[in-house]
This record gives structure tokens, sequence and C-alpha cells, in this order.
């Protein structure tokens, strides 16, 4: 049976196996480039799709293989990049990873807890974080001595576990017999509740006090727990007394945690703070560059402006997003548009609650310079009447707010009127770049 043959078969029961939609999204353009001895290698589109199969459907991939062939052993993972031309860098070879080659770099060594993908090297630097970058650094000029404990802090998906880790990789690597544990709040107060459960509390002391850089991430969620903020503060003292390197990361100031003994607050204070707040837009125009990148793809920069002013605050969530343009550009078969990605954001990101009704309108009538209460008002002047349309529209598709709030909150209209209005402009934009454009320009106006 060729190579071929094996896998057009083997598709077949992987299909009866998993959804229509996986099947689809996740195992288009895959194919066996080689079989040696026992060891089939399974060339797929790219690093995505890659840890995909790996992680959710290597035990289907391998019963289907030897099912149909005995001799198959296991199953290996190619990167082999079908990224159409129009998408593909010039002169950018196409590259071939081996999962049997890489996996190391993946798995996340169980003595220290750290991911070893979690490097300086891989931090993404921008205007937003150069402080917290810079603080990070200087902590390994002189750990235990200057800049004891560094305490990050910012909201989640900011980069703040990556940049924690970067240090005890850096450690770890620099000086190869001293020993670092990374370990969240949440593992290290059950670990203590479980010690002194079973009689072993002096052994979970001996078992921290070891270490020569201990990095914490999270430590909101020891708050209100007496006694496991007492046994962390303990250990705070016995570390710095030792000139050991303590690391911390939070999403709020120290000075600002609630549920903590203003003497832990004191410990936390007591070297360098430095925050992560939001990625500002150039900040995320780098960080889109570097990840499509990282993916072996490209994208228009009129695109990439466009994620970057409207997916805000959360890197995860442009990750997301990125994950999402490079399956649908996959699954395509050709490049995506920015209606494409408009769609991606509007489904998959969060709209800003936290803009009112009010607000919104007053921003678009300073956008097309009219007075403010002539939108509420019966009037069918021509320059009020178009603002008011996309006022509904934008609450509509926006903020998803209803058709009988919008009409209420906008002069007691009917439900009737604002559908129409939301129409209209739905159609309107399919064929005027220009509107389409002052929408885009409307939108980051009120999400900013």
């Amino acid at each position: 049976m060729s190579n071929r043959e094996l896998w057009q078969n083997a598709l077949v029961q992987i299909e009866l196996g998993t959804s229509e939609a996986s099947f689809r999204t996740w195992f288009r353009n895959t194919d066996i480039s080689t079989r040696d001895g026992g060891t089939v290698q399974l060339a797929v589109p790219s690093k995505i799709v890659k840890e995909w199969l790996m992680d959710k459907h290597h035990k289907l991939i391998l019963k289907a293989l030897r099912g149909l062939d005995t001799s198959v052993r296991s199953v290996e993972y190619v990167v082999h990049r079908t990224t159409p031309v129009s998408e593909r860098k010039p002169g950018r070879p196409q590259v071939q990873e081996n999962a049997s080659l890489d996996l190391e770099a993946l798995y996340i060594d169980k003595r220290d807890n750290l991911n070893p993908r979690y490097t300086f090297e891989t931090f993404i630097v921008g205007p937003f974080n150069q402080l917290a970058h810079a603080a990070a650094k200087a902590v390994l000029e002189r750990p235990g001595l200057a800049y004891n404990p560094l305490f990050i802090y910012g909201a989640t998906g900011r980069g703040k576990t990556h940049l924690i880790q970067a240090v005890g990789n850096h450690f770890k690597k620099s000086h190869a017999n001293k020993k670092v544990l990374y370990v969240t709040a949440e593992r290290f107060a059950i670990d203590y509740i479980n010690a002194v459960r079973a009689g072993h509390a002096n052994n979970f002391k001996d078992q921290y006090r070891q270490y020569d850089v201990l990095i914490m991430d999270d430590v909101q969620f020891i708050a209100n727990t007496e006694k496991t903020q007492e046994e962390l503060f303990h250990l705070f003292n016995a570390l710095r007394d030792n000139n050991k390197q303590i690391v911390f990361s939070s999403d709020k100031h120290p000075a600002l945690l609630p549920g903590f003994e203003d003497r832990i607050k004191g410990r936390f204070s007591g070297g360098v703070i430095a925050e992560i707040p939001e990625p500002d837009v150039e900040s995320r125009t780098a960080i889109i560059k570097a990840k499509i990148e990282q993916h072996g793809f490209s994208l228009p920069d009129d695109i990439i402006q466009y994620i970057a002013e409207n997916v805000r605050g959360n890197i995860r969530e442009l990750e997301g997003i990125l994950n999402m343009i490079v399956c649908k550009s996959q699954l395509k078969g050709k490049g995506v548009t920015q209606a494409d990605v408009r769609a991606l954001i509007k489904h998959n990101i969060k709209p800003n609650k936290g803009v009112s009704v009010d607000e919104v309108v007053r921003r678009i009538a300073q956008y097309y310079e009219i007075a403010e209460k002539s939108i509420y008002e019966k009037t069918r002047k021509k320059e009020v009447v178009k603002p008011r349309q996309i006022i509904m529209y934008m609450l509509r598709e926006e903020f998803n707010v209803s058709y009988p709030s919008i009409g209420e909150k906008l002069g007691g209209r009917d439900h009737t009127t604002v559908i129409h209005s939301c129409e209209k402009i739905k159609e309107e934009v399919k064929s005027n770049t220009s509107l389409e454009q002052e929408l885009d320009h409307i939108r980051t106006l009120i999400h900013a």
C-alpha cells in the first residue's frame, strides 16, 4: 500500500472518529511524507495544525494507521507549509520541523516548573512593557542583592508569566549549579495545606528554603488565607536573609491587594515594582508582526493596523485572533480580507461594555461635527440622518443593544425604524468603501 493510499484510508477512519468541523479544519492539506520502518512522518501545513494534532488527535491518528498497517509504531509530524503564494514572503525558505526533534522545547521541567519557551529572546518588548522588561533584566545582574523582590503586576494576558519565567530560565542557564522554582500561589497554598494535614510541615519549609530563585505567580489567589500568608511571610524572610532572589506577579499593585496583611504588602513592596499596562497601538502592531512571523505567515499592513487598533488590552486575545486568521486563510486556500478579519474580531472579542449609549452618541456626533442633541430630535436633515443611522448600527453591531432599546434611547423611535437603519447601513457598506473606512475610524473612536 502506497503512502497516499494508507493516509487516504486512514482519513476515512479518522473522519468517523471526530466531528465534521474538526476534521475539515485540522486534517485538510495533510499527507504522509515518508515512512521509515515503523515510523510514519505526517506532513501538515502549519505549526498550529501540528501542535493541535499532537495534543488532540494523536491517539486517533495512530489507531487509524495501525488498523491498516500493524507495522506502524509511531507518528511524527513535519511542517510542510502550503501557504498560498500571495501570502508567502519573498525568498523565505519553506521550513520543515520534525516533532521528534523539537518536542523537548515543549516540555515543562518537572523539577522547576519552567516552560523553556518563556525566554527573554521570545519576549516581545514594546513601549508598554519596557520598564518591566528592564527591571527583570536588571535583577539578573545581581540576583538576590539588587531589586529583591521583583514584583510585576498587570491585568491578565499581558505577558507577566512569560517575563517572570524568563528570569528563571535565564538564571537556570547561567547558573547550572543553582536551584530555581516557578510556582503559582494557588499551588503553593495547596501544597502547604496538604503538608500540614499530613504532618509534614517542616519538610515543606525545608523544601522551599533550598531554592536560590523562587518565582511565585498570581499571588492575589492567596488573599484572605491567614496561615498560607504567614508561611509565605516566614519563607520570604528566610530567602531574602540568605540573598536568594524572589519574584512575584499579581494582577494589582501590591499596595492595592485586598485580603493581605500589611506586613506581607510591605515585603512585596521592598524591592522593585513594575507594571505591565495595556499595550498601546505601536506595541500591538509589533506583537502582531512578531507572531505572524513565527507562523511563517504574512499579512498586509492595513490589516495589521486594523487588528492593532481594534483588539485591545489582552495579548492572549490578540494571539487567538491571529491563530484564527491563519486557520481561516488555510481553509480558504487564499489570503484573508479585512472583512474576514472584522467578522472574526466581532464574533470572538467581547465589546467594551463600559461605553454608554450617551458616550457613543457624543463621540459619533463629534466625528460628524453635528450637535449631539440633534441625534435625539425628529429632524430629517440629511447631515443628521446618516450619523443617527450609523449610531443605531454601531449600538446593534458593536454592543448588541436590542432594537427597542436603541429606539427608546434615541428619542423614542419605533424599533422598526431602527431595524431599517441598521439594514440600510449594513447593505451600503458592502459596496461603499468610503463608508467602510468611516466605520473603521468610528470603531476605533468609540473603543478608545
